[in-house]
């Protein structure tokens, strides 16, 4: 198999602007009204939808350490089969889903808008963000291979 070049190894100027881009996002999104376990499902929900293992991987754990209950986690590609998740959780999940698999459908559409209602307006506003940034994230990593290490079964690196 071709090993692909890491996109932020060979231009990591380019890298270091995405992980400052990422990093405005993350304060701006939490002053209005996101949680943090908000932002985990939808960095969650994209990179299963995305197929990016390295994203799904670091998002999962970084889900599991903001409080969200590992039966929620399982649950997730079926969450619309489930009562598990708050109104405010499938909103957030509903708005990820729109984002990922644009274009924009008359059903996406008309989630998104109960979403809106939901969430109120900067909030569902900042979720978007957050779905258009995990969207990127998923694409370097999948564009540049990046490998999932093994780990045990705290999270702790396999050596």
């Amino acid at each position: 198999m071709d090993t692909r070049p890491f996109l932020d190894k060979v231009m990591p100027e380019a890298w270091d602007a995405a992980e400052a881009y990422a990093a405005e996002i993350s304060k701006a999104v939490l002053q209005r009204g996101l949680t943090a376990q908000e932002v985990e499902f939808i960095k969650v929900r994209a990179s299963q939808m995305n197929g990016c293992a390295f994203c799904l991987d670091l998002h999962s754990r970084q889900a599991r350490h903001a409080g969200i209950a590992q039966q929620k986690l399982d649950l997730l590609p079926a969450w619309r089969e489930t009562d598990a998740y708050t109104d405010r959780e499938a909103a957030v999940l509903s708005i990820t889903e729109a984002a990922t698999k644009l274009p924009l459908t008359e059903d996406s559409q008309a989630e998104l808008s109960a979403a809106r209602t939901v969430l109120g307006e900067e909030t569902f506003v900042a979720a978007e963000w957050v779905a258009v940034t995990i969207n990127a994230f998923n694409r370097i990593s999948i564009l540049s291979g990046h490998p999932v290490r093994p780990r045990d079964a705290d999270g702790k690196l396999i050596h």
